[in-house]
Protein backbone atom coordinates (compact mmCIF):
# COMPACT_ATOMS: atom_id res chain seq x y z
CA UNK A 1 0.00 0.00 0.00
CA UNK A 2 0.85 3.66 -0.73
CA UNK A 3 1.81 5.76 2.42
CA UNK A 4 -0.44 8.60 2.75
CA UNK A 5 0.37 12.35 2.88
CA UNK A 6 -0.74 13.32 6.16
CA UNK A 7 -3.00 16.24 5.46
CA UNK A 8 -1.64 19.21 8.01
CA UNK A 9 -4.14 22.08 8.36
CA UNK A 10 -1.15 24.91 7.57
CA UNK A 11 -2.02 28.33 9.75
CA UNK A 12 -0.01 31.14 7.31
CA UNK A 13 1.48 34.32 9.15
CA UNK A 14 -0.25 37.64 8.64
CA UNK A 15 2.90 38.14 6.55
CA UNK A 16 1.98 35.46 4.56
CA UNK A 17 -1.89 36.16 4.36
CA UNK A 18 -0.95 39.93 3.34
CA UNK A 19 0.97 38.52 0.39
CA UNK A 20 -1.93 35.92 -0.55
CA UNK A 21 -5.03 37.55 -0.31
CA UNK A 22 -8.36 35.47 -0.72
CA UNK A 23 -10.17 36.43 -3.55
CA UNK A 24 -13.74 34.59 -4.02
CA UNK A 25 -12.55 31.84 -1.86
CA UNK A 26 -9.65 30.93 -4.18
CA UNK A 27 -5.88 30.76 -1.91
CA UNK A 28 -3.15 32.99 -3.97
CA UNK A 29 -0.52 30.46 -4.49
CA UNK A 30 3.25 30.90 -5.08
CA UNK A 31 3.90 28.71 -8.49
CA UNK A 32 7.38 27.36 -10.56
CA UNK A 33 4.88 26.24 -13.41
CA UNK A 34 3.52 28.70 -15.95
CA UNK A 35 -0.02 29.89 -14.57
CA UNK A 36 -2.54 28.88 -16.84
CA UNK A 37 -4.15 31.78 -19.67
CA UNK A 38 -6.56 31.76 -22.19
CA UNK A 39 -4.42 31.73 -25.68
CA UNK A 40 -1.27 30.13 -23.79
CA UNK A 41 -3.14 26.73 -22.16
CA UNK A 42 -4.12 24.08 -24.09
CA UNK A 43 -6.87 22.48 -21.54
CA UNK A 44 -8.19 18.53 -22.27
CA UNK A 45 -11.42 16.99 -20.58
CA UNK A 46 -12.48 13.70 -19.98
CA UNK A 47 -15.97 13.10 -18.75
CA UNK A 48 -18.72 15.04 -19.93
CA UNK A 49 -21.88 13.70 -18.03
CA UNK A 50 -23.84 15.75 -15.59
CA UNK A 51 -21.44 17.41 -14.07
CA UNK A 52 -18.73 17.33 -16.41
CA UNK A 53 -20.26 19.24 -19.61
CA UNK A 54 -21.21 22.25 -17.67
CA UNK A 55 -17.80 22.57 -15.91
CA UNK A 56 -15.70 22.24 -19.08
CA UNK A 57 -18.19 24.59 -20.41
CA UNK A 58 -17.27 27.42 -18.15
CA UNK A 59 -13.25 26.82 -19.06
CA UNK A 60 -14.59 27.04 -22.87
CA UNK A 61 -16.53 30.14 -22.11
CA UNK A 62 -12.96 32.02 -20.87
CA UNK A 63 -11.66 31.56 -23.98
CA UNK A 64 -9.66 28.22 -23.76
CA UNK A 65 -8.62 26.16 -26.41
CA UNK A 66 -10.31 22.85 -25.06
CA UNK A 67 -10.22 18.62 -26.56
CA UNK A 68 -13.06 16.69 -25.20
CA UNK A 69 -13.74 13.13 -24.80
CA UNK A 70 -16.63 10.43 -23.32
CA UNK A 71 -16.74 7.08 -23.64
CA UNK A 72 -20.53 7.97 -24.74
CA UNK A 73 -18.71 10.13 -28.00
CA UNK A 74 -22.53 12.57 -28.40
CA UNK A 75 -22.36 13.30 -25.07
CA UNK A 76 -19.65 15.66 -26.60
CA UNK A 77 -21.29 17.15 -28.97
CA UNK A 78 -23.20 20.06 -27.35
CA UNK A 79 -19.10 21.09 -26.70
CA UNK A 80 -18.08 21.08 -30.22
CA UNK A 81 -20.68 22.63 -31.45
CA UNK A 82 -19.34 25.51 -28.58
CA UNK A 83 -15.90 24.92 -30.54
CA UNK A 84 -14.27 21.87 -28.99
CA UNK A 85 -12.38 19.59 -30.71
CA UNK A 86 -13.48 16.11 -29.99
CA UNK A 87 -11.49 13.15 -29.43
CA UNK A 88 -11.16 9.35 -29.92
CA UNK A 89 -8.70 8.65 -26.73
CA UNK A 90 -7.89 9.88 -23.71
CA UNK A 91 -4.21 9.90 -25.04
CA UNK A 92 -5.72 11.56 -27.88
CA UNK A 93 -7.05 14.72 -25.50
CA UNK A 94 -3.18 14.26 -23.53
CA UNK A 95 -1.11 14.78 -26.66
CA UNK A 96 -3.34 18.38 -27.54
CA UNK A 97 -3.40 19.55 -24.51
CA UNK A 98 -0.97 20.89 -21.81
CA UNK A 99 -3.21 20.37 -18.33
CA UNK A 100 -5.93 17.41 -18.46
CA UNK A 101 -9.16 17.47 -16.21
CA UNK A 102 -10.99 14.56 -15.99
CA UNK A 103 -14.36 13.75 -14.24
CA UNK A 104 -15.66 10.42 -14.34
CA UNK A 105 -17.63 7.58 -12.64
CA UNK A 106 -15.64 5.28 -10.25
CA UNK A 107 -11.70 4.91 -8.90
CA UNK A 108 -11.43 1.98 -11.96
CA UNK A 109 -12.48 4.85 -14.64
CA UNK A 110 -9.75 6.98 -13.09
CA UNK A 111 -6.74 4.33 -13.53
CA UNK A 112 -8.11 3.04 -16.73
CA UNK A 113 -8.24 7.05 -17.71
CA UNK A 114 -4.97 8.04 -16.67
CA UNK A 115 -2.53 4.93 -16.77
CA UNK A 116 -4.45 2.63 -19.23
CA UNK A 117 -3.76 1.71 -22.65
CA UNK A 118 -4.53 4.85 -24.82
CA UNK A 119 -4.52 6.64 -21.29
CA UNK A 120 -3.61 10.16 -20.28
CA UNK A 121 -0.20 9.37 -19.54
CA UNK A 122 1.13 7.45 -22.77
CA UNK A 123 -0.25 11.27 -24.41
CA UNK A 124 0.60 14.12 -21.77
CA UNK A 125 4.31 15.96 -22.12
CA UNK A 126 6.57 15.90 -20.14
CA UNK A 127 5.97 18.24 -16.65
CA UNK A 128 2.32 18.18 -17.61
CA UNK A 129 -0.32 18.13 -15.11
CA UNK A 130 -3.18 16.09 -14.72
CA UNK A 131 -6.30 17.18 -12.09
CA UNK A 132 -8.85 14.45 -11.16
CA UNK A 133 -11.98 15.97 -10.31
CA UNK A 134 -13.84 12.22 -9.34
CA UNK A 135 -14.81 11.55 -6.60
CA UNK A 136 -12.58 8.53 -5.26
CA UNK A 137 -9.97 6.47 -3.66
CA UNK A 138 -7.31 8.17 -1.60
CA UNK A 139 -5.10 5.74 -1.77
CA UNK A 140 -5.38 5.58 -5.43
CA UNK A 141 -4.57 9.48 -5.60
CA UNK A 142 -1.28 8.96 -3.62
CA UNK A 143 -0.36 6.06 -5.90
CA UNK A 144 -1.15 7.68 -9.50
CA UNK A 145 0.66 10.54 -8.23
CA UNK A 146 3.54 8.85 -7.47
CA UNK A 147 3.44 7.10 -10.62
CA UNK A 148 2.99 9.72 -12.71
CA UNK A 149 5.83 12.08 -11.06
CA UNK A 150 7.82 9.40 -11.69
CA UNK A 151 7.45 8.36 -15.44
CA UNK A 152 6.91 11.80 -17.29
CA UNK A 153 7.89 14.01 -14.02
CA UNK A 154 3.93 14.98 -14.43
CA UNK A 155 2.02 16.44 -11.37
CA UNK A 156 -1.17 14.63 -10.56
CA UNK A 157 -3.75 16.80 -8.46
CA UNK A 158 -6.98 15.53 -7.14
CA UNK A 159 -9.63 17.81 -6.65
CA UNK A 160 -13.29 16.07 -6.11
CA UNK A 161 -16.02 18.73 -5.79
CA UNK A 162 -19.19 19.37 -4.21
CA UNK A 163 -22.27 21.30 -4.94
CA UNK A 164 -24.56 18.78 -7.12
CA UNK A 165 -25.32 19.57 -11.29
CA UNK A 166 -26.44 23.85 -9.80
CA UNK A 167 -23.14 24.08 -8.42
CA UNK A 168 -21.57 22.89 -11.67
CA UNK A 169 -24.03 24.82 -14.02
CA UNK A 170 -23.53 28.18 -11.78
CA UNK A 171 -19.89 27.88 -11.53
CA UNK A 172 -20.44 27.88 -8.05
CA UNK A 173 -18.93 24.71 -6.88
CA UNK A 174 -16.39 24.07 -3.92
CA UNK A 175 -13.37 22.73 -5.30
CA UNK A 176 -10.86 20.26 -2.36
CA UNK A 177 -7.54 20.14 -3.60
CA UNK A 178 -4.35 17.89 -2.75
CA UNK A 179 -1.39 18.17 -5.21
CA UNK A 180 1.92 20.05 -5.19
CA UNK A 181 1.44 23.77 -4.73
CA UNK A 182 3.16 24.65 -7.90
CA UNK A 183 1.16 22.63 -9.96
CA UNK A 184 -1.92 23.70 -7.85
CA UNK A 185 -0.91 27.59 -8.25
CA UNK A 186 -0.44 26.83 -11.94
CA UNK A 187 -4.40 25.60 -12.64
CA UNK A 188 -5.85 28.22 -10.27
CA UNK A 189 -7.18 30.25 -12.97
CA UNK A 190 -9.17 26.95 -14.24
CA UNK A 191 -10.67 26.43 -10.91
CA UNK A 192 -11.71 29.45 -10.79
CA UNK A 193 -13.80 28.89 -13.86
CA UNK A 194 -15.70 26.32 -12.09
CA UNK A 195 -15.79 27.19 -8.53
CA UNK A 196 -16.45 29.58 -5.62
CA UNK A 197 -14.78 28.01 -2.81
CA UNK A 198 -11.48 26.43 -4.17
CA UNK A 199 -9.12 25.37 -1.02
CA UNK A 200 -5.75 23.29 -0.89
CA UNK A 201 -6.01 20.74 1.82
CA UNK A 202 -2.39 19.15 1.52
CA UNK A 203 -0.22 17.36 -0.51
CA UNK A 204 -1.61 14.06 -3.09
CA UNK A 205 -4.81 12.20 -1.30
CA UNK A 206 -5.95 15.38 0.76
CA UNK A 207 -8.41 16.56 -1.72
CA UNK A 208 -9.74 12.92 -1.67
CA UNK A 209 -9.49 12.79 1.83
CA UNK A 210 -11.63 16.07 2.60
CA UNK A 211 -14.34 15.13 0.00
CA UNK A 212 -14.66 11.90 2.11
CA UNK A 213 -15.29 13.90 5.24
CA UNK A 214 -18.07 15.80 2.88
CA UNK A 215 -19.47 12.65 2.23
CA UNK A 216 -20.24 11.38 5.82
CA UNK A 217 -21.53 14.77 6.84
CA UNK A 218 -24.21 14.52 3.67
CA UNK A 219 -24.90 11.05 4.22
CA UNK A 220 -26.54 11.80 7.55
CA UNK A 221 -27.68 15.43 6.82
CA UNK A 222 -29.89 13.28 3.82
CA UNK A 223 -31.54 10.85 6.18
CA UNK A 224 -32.76 13.76 8.53
CA UNK A 225 -33.67 15.86 5.81
CA UNK A 226 -36.08 12.72 4.47
CA UNK A 227 -37.23 11.76 7.94
CA UNK A 228 -38.44 15.61 8.71
CA UNK A 229 -40.30 15.61 5.61
CA UNK A 230 -42.15 12.75 6.11
CA UNK A 231 -42.96 13.83 9.45
CA UNK A 232 -44.26 17.08 8.55
CA UNK A 233 -46.76 15.06 6.33
CA UNK A 234 -47.48 12.47 8.80
CA UNK A 235 -48.47 15.07 11.04
CA UNK A 236 -50.91 16.94 8.55
CA UNK A 237 -48.99 20.01 8.07
CA UNK A 238 -48.22 21.60 4.75
CA UNK A 239 -44.30 20.58 3.81
CA UNK A 240 -43.34 22.89 1.48
CA UNK A 241 -44.63 25.77 4.65
CA UNK A 242 -42.16 23.74 6.71
CA UNK A 243 -39.39 23.89 4.63
CA UNK A 244 -39.80 27.71 4.72
CA UNK A 245 -39.82 27.89 7.65
CA UNK A 246 -36.99 26.02 9.01
CA UNK A 247 -34.78 26.76 6.13
CA UNK A 248 -33.28 30.17 7.77
CA UNK A 249 -32.93 28.18 11.32
CA UNK A 250 -30.61 25.91 12.25
CA UNK A 251 -32.13 22.65 10.22
CA UNK A 252 -31.38 24.80 7.37
CA UNK A 253 -28.72 23.13 5.16
CA UNK A 254 -27.54 22.80 1.38
CA UNK A 255 -29.28 19.40 1.09
CA UNK A 256 -32.54 21.01 1.83
CA UNK A 257 -32.01 24.15 -0.45
CA UNK A 258 -30.53 21.96 -3.28
CA UNK A 259 -33.31 18.90 -3.19
CA UNK A 260 -36.75 19.31 -0.83
CA UNK A 261 -38.43 21.57 -3.83
CA UNK A 262 -37.53 18.45 -5.60
CA UNK A 263 -38.80 15.89 -3.92
CA UNK A 264 -41.82 18.08 -3.41
CA UNK A 265 -42.25 18.31 -7.02
CA UNK A 266 -41.21 14.11 -7.41
CA UNK A 267 -38.10 15.15 -9.10
CA UNK A 268 -35.77 11.90 -8.75
CA UNK A 269 -33.64 12.93 -11.99
CA UNK A 270 -29.86 13.29 -10.61
CA UNK A 271 -27.74 15.90 -9.90
CA UNK A 272 -25.77 13.22 -8.35
CA UNK A 273 -26.22 9.33 -9.09
CA UNK A 274 -27.22 7.31 -6.07
CA UNK A 275 -25.14 4.61 -7.99
CA UNK A 276 -21.82 7.34 -7.33
CA UNK A 277 -22.99 8.14 -3.84
CA UNK A 278 -22.99 4.06 -3.00
CA UNK A 279 -19.54 3.89 -4.28
CA UNK A 280 -18.58 7.27 -2.31
CA UNK A 281 -20.22 5.80 0.67
CA UNK A 282 -18.28 2.56 0.09
CA UNK A 283 -14.79 4.46 0.23
CA UNK A 284 -16.03 6.18 3.32
CA UNK A 285 -16.37 2.90 5.17
CA UNK A 286 -13.06 1.47 4.18
CA UNK A 287 -10.93 4.44 5.37
CA UNK A 288 -12.68 4.95 8.55
CA UNK A 289 -12.01 1.54 9.23
CA UNK A 290 -8.61 1.06 7.84
CA UNK A 291 -8.10 4.16 10.53
CA UNK A 292 -10.08 2.45 13.24
CA UNK A 293 -13.01 4.02 13.74
CA UNK A 294 -16.65 3.18 13.74
CA UNK A 295 -19.01 6.04 12.77
CA UNK A 296 -22.83 4.99 13.36
CA UNK A 297 -23.84 7.61 11.15
CA UNK A 298 -21.85 6.46 7.98
CA UNK A 299 -23.00 2.93 9.36
CA UNK A 300 -26.76 4.02 9.24
CA UNK A 301 -26.31 6.06 5.36
CA UNK A 302 -24.48 3.64 3.64
CA UNK A 303 -26.98 0.86 4.29
CA UNK A 304 -29.80 2.95 3.48
CA UNK A 305 -28.51 4.25 0.06
CA UNK A 306 -27.69 0.64 -0.91
CA UNK A 307 -31.33 -0.13 0.31
CA UNK A 308 -32.18 2.83 -2.55
CA UNK A 309 -29.57 1.30 -5.00
CA UNK A 310 -31.25 -1.99 -4.70
CA UNK A 311 -34.99 -0.57 -5.09
CA UNK A 312 -33.67 0.09 -8.60
CA UNK A 313 -32.82 4.04 -8.16
CA UNK A 314 -29.32 3.91 -9.04
CA UNK A 315 -29.60 5.91 -11.99
CA UNK A 316 -31.42 8.49 -10.05
CA UNK A 317 -30.74 11.86 -7.87
CA UNK A 318 -29.39 10.99 -4.43
CA UNK A 319 -32.98 12.28 -3.27
CA UNK A 320 -34.61 9.62 -4.30
CA UNK A 321 -33.60 8.10 -0.59
CA UNK A 322 -36.93 9.38 0.08
CA UNK A 323 -38.63 6.79 -2.10
CA UNK A 324 -36.95 3.84 -0.38
CA UNK A 325 -38.08 5.50 2.89
CA UNK A 326 -41.47 6.10 2.37
CA UNK A 327 -41.92 2.46 0.79
CA UNK A 328 -40.42 1.21 4.09
CA UNK A 329 -43.05 3.24 6.04
CA UNK A 330 -45.76 1.72 4.06
CA UNK A 331 -44.64 -1.51 4.59
CA UNK A 332 -44.68 -1.05 8.31
CA UNK A 333 -48.31 0.35 8.65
Amino acid sequence: NSKMVPCRLRVPSASQLRARPLLHGVRRFSTAHNICAPGRTKVGWIGTGVMGKSMVSHIMNAGYETSVYSRTLSKCEPLRDLGAAVRDTPREVAENSDVVFLIVGYPTDVKSCILGEDGVLEGIKEGGIITDMTTSDPALAVEMAKICKETKNVSLIDAPVSGGDLGAKNAALTIMVGGEDSAVGSVEPLLKTMGKTIEHMGGPGCGQHTKMANQIMIGTTMIGLMEGMLYAKEAGLDVNQVIQAVRGGAAGSKSLELYAERILKEDFEPGFFVDHFVKDLGICMSESERMGLDFPGLALANKMYEETQKDGFGLKGTQALMLTMAKSLKRDA
